[in-house]
């Protein structure tokens, strides 16, 4: 291999001490961002703040729970006026969400584009506002022992208001009622989470039943009127049911569980198997280059040599002897040919 290829190859191995791991000086917890977790009435206003300590040139980025970019740096990319950017640093993007309605409710994630890329979660919780109740089904006036159904309803509520019926100042007894409250509200693989079977009632519900739909045997209760899944996997996903019992009936109440995946979460390893990764593909890079001018420079050469081969034809008398000089049968003048026509 000549001069220029032993270059390469030094080149190469100086590349290699640069960009070897422990030269790297990466710190994983000054590059991970981090945020919090907000709560906000809906028609109210929230800020969501993402701070870093190294931020490594790179800039911060808020996404919505479907993914969309909301800013990227002091850069708006969403057209929605009820989003505005409170501050941006290189060390910190806070941005405020007005009017939140009940369907800005979610996971928003805040990114930072690294090596690797890391990102920080902020759960949004949106709290609804009940509206006034309306009572339907009355009529102005009854006769003895007719019958009539009045119904109480109202909306908006988030969680679920509890309605209680009462006549002058005396509170009436009604059948039971429940729903299930997931703890954390957006559950993921590999943590751990309670149902809540929250009853309500007059009496309160005292008598709890869990049943998954396709499993055959109840469930057992571990803690109160909970069902506790210690650590989440993608099996427990499915329909789970709820039976609320007092003196006054029973009520049952369904959720559906989606085991999301696991919150991803950079490590050093990751960091380290970057860095090897960029090393190699760098390295390959180099051979190939280092092929490339080999191929060439044996291309040339064997060229030259195949041209000096074919120079004992220039001289030849005519077309036959030329042959016979290219093909490297040049003897001795004292060679003779014999032609017979």
């Amino acid at each position: 291999m000549g001069a220029p290829a032993a270059s390469l190859l030094l080149l190469l191995l100086l590349f290699a001490c640069c960009w070897a791991p422990g030269g790297a000086n990466l710190s994983q917890d000054d590059s991970q961002p981090w945020t919090s977790d907000e709560t906000v009435v809906a028609g109210g206003t929230v800020v969501l703040k993402c701070q870093v300590k190294d931020h490594e040139d790179s800039s911060l980025q808020w996404s919505n729970p479907a993914q969309q970019t909301l800013y990227f740096g002091e850069k708006r990319a969403l057209r929605d006026n009820r989003i505005q950017l409170v501050t941006s640093t290189p060390h910190e993007l806070s941005i405020s969400i007005s009017n939140v309605a009940l369907a800005d409710e979610g996971e928003y994630t805040c990114s930072i584009f690294t090596m690797p890329v890391r990102t920080a979660k902020s759960l949004v919780t949106v709290l609804g506002i009940p509206q006034k109740p309306i009572i339907t089904g009355y009529k102005s006036s009854l006769r003895e022992k007719d019958t009539a159904t009045l119904n109480c309803q109202s909306s908006g509520s988030k969680p679920a208001a509890r309605l209680t019926w009462r006549k002058g100042d005396q509170e009436l007894h009604d059948t039971p009622t429940a729903m299930i409250r997931p703890d954390p509200p957006h559950p993921r693989e590999g943590q751990k989470l309670l149902l809540h079977c929250e009853g309500r009632g007059n009496p309160v519900p005292q008598q709890y039943l869990w049943e998954k739909e396709g499993s055959v045997p109840p469930l057992k209760m571990t803690q109160e009127s909970a069902l506790i899944f210690p650590f989440l996997n993608k099996s427990d996903s499915g329909t789970y049911g709820c039976t609320a019992t007092s003196n006054m009936g029973s009520y049952k109440a369904y959720y559906t569980l989606n085991v999301n995946d696991p919150s991803p979460v950079p490590s050093s390893s990751s960091t380290y198997h970057a860095i090897i990764g960029g090393i190699v593909a760098f390295i390959v890079f180099l051979l190939l280059i280092m092929l490339i001018f080999l191929g060439h420079y044996l291309i040339r050469h064997k060229g030259t040599y195949l041209t000096h081969e074919a120079k004992g034809s220039d001289d030849a008398p005519d077309a036959d002897t030329a042959i016979i000089n290219a093909e490297g049968g040049q003897s001795g003048g004292d060679d003779k040919k014999e032609y017979f026509i």
